[in-house]
């Protein structure tokens, strides 16, 4: 039998998990003595003795650097607390939408997701740790709350460092512990596998397999940008679906992301959007590191910006099969997502709810509010500020929403011309940044701000309302502050201020600006939203704050 030791050990100070878990670079985990140890402890004693004793936890990794020895230490550390039985995927890859489905269809107490998303990776890059519950999604505010109190006090954790699992054979492997917490099992699976039973359940795969590799088949380019969605992005698109072997690029993934950043926007995506320019391609698209975040291209590389991305779904989602059969009960976007969804549930009548992250969705979902699907669907999905949703909404597109250029052009224009980019200001002095914002929202919260005007060369915008926005629960009535800093002017268009909390050096200020354009949205946006991308910095008063002449990235 393998022997459990209890380890001593010292808090730090700094393992703060928000939604998005937690961040740090990858030499804060190699050079802090139980580092990782303290937080995965933290983790694990954060649920109750009798709920995790002979539990199912689910692990998984988008693959990059330090992604197969965290999982070993996780693998030892969940026999030595009570946990009956792990999922890990194939190498120690899982993708985090396939690591909900995972959770939900092994009936697992929860789910420890390796990855820090679209950052950079590689020994000099980044690496995150972050925990899912039972439904699937996000842990709730309380429970990273705890975890959080838990790692400022811990004074030991329990291990069995003898235990080595092997992630590169499928199967199951069984292991004697000398405790009364055994047998303790593994099992490495195909996620793959399971989640594209799940897209089976939802789409009609015979009448994509015609559309992608039919007589009279579309072309597409799909770049999984060397992350965790390579194997998936193979095994449907490409072995299912029949599509071309070269429709699928950077399909492999690496450590480091083929030194690329794991980002699928217009600046680190940017030889996908080349390719689309040139025309040989109907659709394309690209996934960030852990696959749960995408851009959507139209032929000649006509961006669709995520926020309408979501609307067009809305607007379309009779299409899909699964709604056929259950309806839809609820539509949900973040605060920042632009209004394009609103204008979808006015015209149908759905309920809209604007909640601030991922743990809120979780609960319109398990209320029922938004309905089963969201779980299944787009859970890792609609939720995000960014428009993350992966490989089912490139499936979504494929069905209703015609590939080519001028009828992607035509449904958004028709349906919503918002006009909404963000500008990214990366690597940001954090204190600079945090001052900013402090002065920001003492200025636009005050009283005096209501009614201004700003005035650039013909356009006039009168603020109309500004605020810091919080969000109250309409399922556990509980309050979450600071999520924003909102102007709304009175003809409709916003501008939303925030702080990235996904960062592990500096900060990253990100200015949304939305506008509804009745007329024509064939002229450059940001020629467009000149006019109100100048107001945003005239009252932030970002450059002279932080020394920016410009941002670092533009979607």
């Amino acid at each position: 039998p393998l022997q459990v030791v209890t380890v001593p050990t010292a808090p730090y100070p700094d393992q703060i998990p928000g939604t998005s878990g937690l961040r740090k670079k990858v030499h804060v985990f190699q050079s802090r003595r139980y580092y990782l140890h303290n937080f995965v402890q933290s983790i694990f004693s954060s649920i109750d003795l009798r709920d995790r004793q002979g539990s199912t936890v689910v692990v998984g990794g988008d693959g990059r650097f330090f992604n197969q020895t965290a999982i070993q230490v996780i693998v030892q550390m969940a026999a030595a607390n009570g946990v009956g039985r792990l999922i890990i995927g194939h190498h120690g890859i899982m993708s985090t939408p396939a690591i909900s489905c995972v959770i939900r269809k092994y009936k697992a107490i929860g789910g420890i997701i390796l990855t820090a998303s679209h950052n950079p990776g590689g020994p000099e890059g980044d690496f995150g740790i972050k925990f899912n519950t039972a439904n699937g999604g996000p842990a709730k505010e309380a429970i990273t709350n705890k975890i959080f109190q838990i790692s400022r006090s811990i004074e030991e954790f329990a291990i069995c460092p003898g235990l080595h699992v092997d992630l590169t054979t499928l199967g199951r492997q069984t292991f004697d512990l000398e405790n009364k917490f055994k047998p303790f099992t593994v099992e490495i699976v195909d996620s793959v596998d399971s989640y594209a039973n799940l897209l089976r359940n939802i789409f009609d795969f015979a009448a994509l397999k015609e559309l992608l590799s039919g007589k009279n088949h579309i072309s597409i380019r799909i770049d999984a940008m060397h992350g965790v969605v390579g194997p998936y992005v193979r095994r449907i698109f490409c072995e299912e679906l029949g599509c071309p072997a070269n429709s699928a690029i950077n399909c492999i993934p690496l450590e480091d992301f083929g030194g690329q950043r794991p980002d699928p926007n217009l600046t680190y995506a940017a030889d996908l959007v080349d390719s689309m320019k040139e025309g040989k391609y109907d659709f394309g698209a690209a996934l960030d590191g852990d696959g749960d975040r995408n851009m959507v291209l139209g032929k000649h590389g006509f961006f669709v910006n995520p926020s309408d991305s979501v609307a067009v779904i809305a607007d379309n989602i009779f299409c899909i099969p699964y709604f056929q059969q259950t309806g839809v009960r609820g539509f949900a976007r973040s605060m920042p997502t632009s209004a394009a969804l609103d204008r979808v549930a006015k015209a149908t009548k759905i309920e809209l709810y604007e909640p601030w992250g991922g743990s809120s969705f979780g609960n319109l979902m398990d209320a029922g509010k938004v309905g089963e699907i969201w779980k299944k669907l787009l859970y890792q999905g609609v939720e995000k500020q960014e428009g993350r949703r992966e490989l089912k909404v490139v499936l979504i597109y494929f069905k209703k929403i015609c590939l080519s250029y001028q009828i992607i052009v035509s449904i958004i224009q028709i349906h919503f011309n918002y006009l909404d980019p963000r500008y990214d200001y990366e690597n940001v002095d954090i204190d600079a940044a945090c001052e900013m914002m402090e002065d920001l929202e003492s200025l636009i919260c005050n009283k005096s701000f209501i009614k201004q005007r700003f005035a650039v060369k013909d356009n006039i915008f009168q603020v109309e309302k500004a605020d810091s926005f919080e969000y109250t629960d309409p399922v556990d009535s509980s309050i979450t502050r600071h999520q924003g800093l909102r102007i709304l002017f009175t003809d409709g268009s916003r501008v939303i201020y925030r702080l990235s909390g996904t960062d592990t050096e500096g900060a990253t200020v990100r200015i949304y600006i939305d506008s509804y354009e009745k007329e024509d949205i064939f002229e450059d946006t940001q020629v467009m939203l000149a006019p109100l991308a100048t107001i945003a910095l005239k009252i932030s008063q970002l450059h002279q704050r932080t020394g920016r002449t410009g941002p670092s990235v533009i979607t």
